[in-house]
Parts: structure tokens; C-alpha cells; sequence
């Protein structure tokens, strides 16, 4: 039998934290312990549950089919008390300290940082905002296991525990360093349209995060019987741009983050031949916190953050030809 009267809530906070990141010291950074305070944390539910729980592997501490069991009940139990207190507890953001965890790659961190700096850590000054690394295979375990409050990805069939909001379309452009001479040679403007035989005899670089060649682009070419040169791909979208601003190459990039790095580097945008696949962007949260205060405020600050009318207004685009979904 279980002895009801040993347990306290932070043990199973420990517990969750355990089962998120199968480590000592992760899991009390997590809640807030030091290391000891968690094997002492452990040990006490160990002999309270009669189980190992959690047993050593190399380098590793592996869960037991007990803490297996106990996963989601603890996990269920401990979101429906933060429910309750959140639910009647006001939300200060110039008095809150949170830590706020965001998900995306660093398409989003490259977007929303700026804007959080400039805007929210004003009005916040105890909050601390952290953007982690999640591709869109991450999003929905990391909101699940609670790695994440919040990510930002573009659409996804997602689970019905799984709330999201639309934020904007993204569609890819074309990025080159100024002066490029293949571009220069044939008279093509910034902002103009690259005809579909120059598009084809430049070498391209563009993001690929399994080492495909395609790119989003590719699939166009295809229907047209077309194939282009692959100089470079690269796993971030920042390297896509540098490789673009310090080369011949031509950079495939999404709009936004296009438009953003024109102002940095010394690079000028142009559309590429044909109309390419429009992406709708969402940012996605677990349903459990759907009514927290704290929660409801980071994403309205990340929905505005990310509305890019008011925040990114057109970056010498005169000449620019306008897609018919953005007109």
C-alpha cells in the first residue's frame, strides 16, 4: 500500500521533471532544486512507491514500468492544479518573473527576437524569454512533455489537444549579393522577376535539414522539365543568406526572413520564376493552457510581434511584382 500521507506536491514535481528530462541535474533546474535535493526527492518516493523508478543506464537514467504508469496520471494531476491557481491568480507582466520557453527554428527566432527585445522585455523586465531549437518533427511531443509553452512552425495536422493561431503566409524569394553579374549582365533589376534560364545556370544554396536537394522550389522546375544547379545547401536560414551575401550563389529564402536580412547584409531580393508554394505560419500551445493568464498574454504579445503590416513594413521593394496572394 501507498502511503498517501508521505507524499507532497514537490515530489511530484520532481517525478514530472524527472520524466521529462531523465536527468538529476536538468530536472532540478527544472523546478528550481540542486541536484541532491532531487536524488533525496527520489529516494524518498522510491521507498514510498516501493520501485526504483528511475535506474542508471551509462549515462543515463531510465524510467521503470511503474514511472512509465505514473507519467500521465502525475502529469494530468499537476496541469489541473496549475489550472485552478491560474485560473484566479492576475497576470502583472511588470511585476511577473516567468521564464517563458518559445519553439522554432531560427526562421522564427530571427523574426520574433527583435521585436521581444525591443518591445516586450520593456514592459516585462523579470521575464525571461528563451527560443529554443524545434523543427516541426519536435512541436507537439515538446508542448506535450512541456519542453516548450508555445512553437511557431507552418501548418501541421495536429492532435485535438492541440490548440493554434494563423499568424501569416510565407512564400520563398530569391536573395543575391549586390552587383551579382550573372543578374547584372542580364539587366535584372532588385525586385524583378529572374526569367527561368538565368534561375537555372546559377548555382543556388537554400536550407535543407535532411540533405535533400530539392527545396521548395524544386517541384516547380520538375513540371517544367527543368533541373537547376545545387552549389550549397545549408541547416539554417542565416547560413543560406551569408553563403548568398559572400558568393555567386543565389539564396532561396522565405519572404520575411528575406526582407530582414536585406537590412543586415549586403544582399537585394528578387522573385524567383514562377509563383512558389504559399505557407500559412501558425503558432501552436497545449490545450491545458488555454486559459492561463500568463500564457493567454505571451501569445497575443507573439501574435502581434509577428504582424508584420506594423512591424516589418515593405524594405525597398518598390520595384517589387507583388504575388496575387499578397496584393
Amino acid at each position: 500500500m501507498v502511503n498517501f500521507a508521505a507524499l507532497d506536491l514537490n515530489l511530484l514535481r520532481v517525478f514530472d521533471a524527472m520524466m521529462i528530462e531523465l536527468s538529476t541535474v536538468r530536472a532540478g533546474e527544472r523546478v528550481g532544486l540542486t541536484q541532491p535535493a532531487v536524488s533525496s526527492a527520489l529516494g524518498r518516493l522510491r521507498q514510498i512507491l516501493h520501485d526504483d523508478l528511475f535506474i542508471r543506464v551509462g549515462n543515463r537514467m531510465v524510467p521503470t514500468p511503474k514511472a512509465l504508469a505514473l507519467r500521465e496520471p502525475i502529469r494530468n494531476a499537476l496541469r489541473q492544479l496549475e489550472d485552478a491557481f491560474n485560473s484566479t491568480v492576475e497576470f502583472d507582466p511588470a511585476r511577473a518573473d516567468h521564464n517563458f520557453l518559445i519553439g522554432g527554428s531560427d526562421y522564427v527566432s530571427t523574426l520574433l527576437m527583435p521585436e521581444i527585445a525591443r518591445s516586450l522585455m520593456p514592459e516585462a523586465p523579470d521575464i525571461t524569454f528563451q527560443m529554443l531549437d524545434v523543427s516541426a518533427k519536435q512541436v507537439f511531443a515538446a508542448l506535450s512533455e512541456g519542453k516548450v509553452d508555445v512553437a511557431l512552425e507552418r501548418e501541421l495536422e495536429s492532435p485535438d489537444w492541440i490548440s493554434r493561431r494563423a499568424l501569416f503566409r510565407s512564400f520563398v524569394v530569391c536573395v543575391a549579393r549586390k552587383g551579382h553579374p550573372s543578374l547584372a549582365q542580364s539587366g535584372i533589376a532588385p525586385g524583378g522577376r529572374i526569367p527561368l534560364e538565368i534561375f537555372c545556370s546559377i548555382p543556388h544554396v537554400f536550407l535543407s535539414t535532411d540533405g535533400s536537394k530539392v527545396g521548395s522550389l524544386g517541384p516547380g522546375l520538375r513540371q517544367r522539365g527543368l533541373s537547376r544547379r545545387i552549389g550549397a545547401t545549408a541547416s539554417h536560414f542565416q547560413a543560406v543568406a551569408l553563403a548568398a551575401a559572400s558568393s555567386d550563389l543565389l539564396g532561396n529564402l522565405p519572404v520575411r526572413f528575406a526582407q530582414y536580412a536585406v537590412r543586415l547584409l549586403d544582399l537585394d531580393l528578387y522573385l524567383p520564376p514562377f509563383d512558389p508554394p504559399v505557407v500559412q505560419i501558425c503558432m501552436y500551445w497545449h490545450r491545458r493552457v488555454e486559459r492561463d493568464l500568463a500564457q493567454m498574454w505571451l501569445r497575443e504579445k507573439i501574435a502581434a510581434a509577428m504582424d508584420f503590416d506594423t512591424a516589418y513594413p515593405p524594405v525597398n521593394l518598390d520595384k517589387l511584382e507583388k504575388p496575387p496572394w499578397e496584393a
